[in-house]
């Protein structure tokens, strides 16, 4: 096979893309690429379905393993059996030190909603992980301050692009190779045996999974590459964040599938919600109320979480919560109310049984810590609890018409809002975004256009009067781009006006709205040129 490197070799790239390393993600095309093509294929024809009126339910083909009580995931690997706080970000250098540094006991490092996926991005990524097991990382910013790793670090847990997604920076015989395999294996190949000898292990979230085949193409990449670079079988961990609809309803498949090397299931939010809109928003019965309405204890998100913990502690595996997105505020009553809701958020997973939970900011850290040590003290972890009383079916995890609340015109507004700011300034290379004191991600990007165009195609009455109307949108859009332009320059201008054609295209279109990470909004972010060739 022939594969090219596509973009300029910056300084030290030549360090992760090496001849060795891009053999390795060159077999791992060779030997996967089709199976990963095969599945996205099962996801079209399973949306399909649901476009017809179709609605998921437990597998009846995998009854025998949600029967089976005697088979449990790997016991927690080294450095993830307290994973009490889990803090969250791109691998950008400064990022890579502060939540190294953050107290957190894990750092899931972010290549996925985190990382606008430019060539730097995911190369200098790659590269930053080295320097930090190496201990070689240092950044000063432009105002003089230095950052340096301290002693105590968080363990490394790295997430990949999902499978949807390509990288175009390599080619493998005039084809975009997949992403996923691009993040998994530069990390796999330059620092496995960095984090074992530092007395941990390679450790993955795996993101988006819509069902078990998708797991069992992920254990099999993994065995197949344990056995290419002569590591141990098992010595890969992987948690998997159920953060679709389908994958809620084959949680115990997937641990099964993934039971030698899983470390567990996490519950995400807006990718979740993404995932029911873009699979049933054309029915009237799936339209939900204003984003901030629809919080983790209205009955469907309950159900899920509920399912989650209880499906994770019967295999031994650990359940970890949500994202605490709040990037604390200079303004002190400000912080105090906002912190007070943080806490509330953490007291109730570390109640229902979570090991652990998500926070975007160091500044976080400590809240959350105090919440689950009130609740664990001593102990790494609460898979003790098993959570036999919870009963949940089918309907419980489609009980989306029970949320209460409203669409109103100030929630219209704010998903506009926050789409535009975040696609600018992911257009511009940034994947973690502060936006009125709230750390977001892609995730939120795909909810918030994705409830417009729910909203627009359904005519949702609006509870100020009216309704969400196409008009509306664009004149709220109108406004958003006006104020976000103001004072800048030619290209930043240019800049935003392309991310509010890409708000207006995908919330104003007959269709659902694709990932925006995919297709020709992707192509801003690309390498353009071809600078290195090599034949495989």
């Amino acid at each position: 096979m022939r594969y090219e490197i596509i973009g300029p070799l910056a300084e030290r790239f030549d360090e992760v893309l090496t001849p060795e390393a891009l053999e390795f993600l060159v077999t791992l095309d060779s030997e996967f690429a089709a199976r990963r093509v095969a599945l996205l294929d099962t996801r079209r024809a399973r949306r399909d379905r649901f476009a017809t009126g179709q609605l998921p339910d437990f597998l009846p083909e995998t009854v025998g393993v949600r029967a089976d009580p005697t088979w449990q995931v790997a016991p927690p690997a080294p450095g993830l059996t307290d994973r009490r706080v889990e803090i969250t970000g791109p691998p950008d250098r400064k990022m890579t030190i502060n939540a190294l540094n953050s107290g957190a006991q894990v750092w899931l490092a972010d290549f996925e909603d985190a990382t606008a996926p430019t060539w730097d991005n995911v190369i200098g990524g790659q590269l930053n992980l080295m320097d930090a097991l190496d201990r070689r990382i240092d950044f000063t910013d432009p105002r003089g301050k230095r950052y340096a790793l301290g002693e105590e670090l968080a363990t490394i847990v790295v997430r990949p692009r999902g499978w949807h997604l390509v990288e175009k920076g390599i080619v493998v015989d005039g084809r975009p190779i997949s992403a996923s395999l691009v993040d998994f294996g530069l990390y796999l190949f330059h620092c496995a045996r960095r984090q074992l000898a530092a007395g941990a292990g390679p450790y993955f979230y795996l993101p988006k999974l819509e069902c078990h085949r998708e797991a069992r193409l992920w254990n099999d990449i993994f065995v197949f590459a344990q056995h290419y670079l002569r590591l141990p079988q098992g010595t890969i961990r992987a948690t998997t964040l159920i953060e679709t609809i389908t994958a809620a309803f084959e949680m115990e498949e997937i641990l099964y599938e993934l039971r030698e090397h899983s470390a567990g299931l996490n519950a995400g939010r807006w990718d979740y919600i993404f995932s029911i809109i873009k699979n049933f928003g054309q029915w009237p019965d799936f339209v939900l109320p204003d984003r901030a309405a629809v919080t983790m204890t209205v009955p469907f998100m309950r159900a899920y979480t509920e399912l989650l913990v209880r499906t994770c502690h019967r295999r031994g595996a650990h359940a970890i919560g949500g994202m605490a997105a709040l990037v604390p505020s200079r303004d002190p009553e400000v912080n105090e109310t906002a912190l007070a809701r943080v806490r509330a958020d953490k007291q109730r997973e570390a109640g229902d049984g979570f090991d652990g939970s998500w926070v975007a900011h160091p500044g976080l850290v400590p809240t959350c810590r105090e919440v689950f040590d009130a609740v664990l003290g001593e102990r790494p972890n609460q898979l003790d609890r098993r959570r036999d009383e919870v009963e949940v079916t089918a309907a419980d995890l489609l009980s989306v018409d029970k949320t209460p609340g409203q669409v109103t015109e100030a929630g219209v507004r704010s998903n506009i809002a926050v789409a535009l700011h975040y696609i600018d300034a992911w257009l511009g290379g940034a994947g973690a975004v502060a936006l009125w004191n709230l750390m977001e991600d892609a995730a939120t990007a795909e909810i918030a256009r994705c409830q417009v165009w729910q909203w627009l195609h359904h005519g949702t009455p609006l509870a100020d009067g009216g309704s969400v109307t196409s008009d509306r949108v664009r004149a709220m859009l109108a406004e958003e781009l006006a104020a976000l332009t103001e004072g800048r320059g030619d290209a930043e201008r240019q800049r935003a006006e392309q991310a509010a054609r890409i708000v207006e295209e995908t919330a104003l279109g007959e269709d659902l709205p694709a990932f925006f990470t995919t297709g020709a909004y992707a192509r801003h972010l690309g390498p353009r040129r071809r600078s290195v060739a090599a034949a495989g």
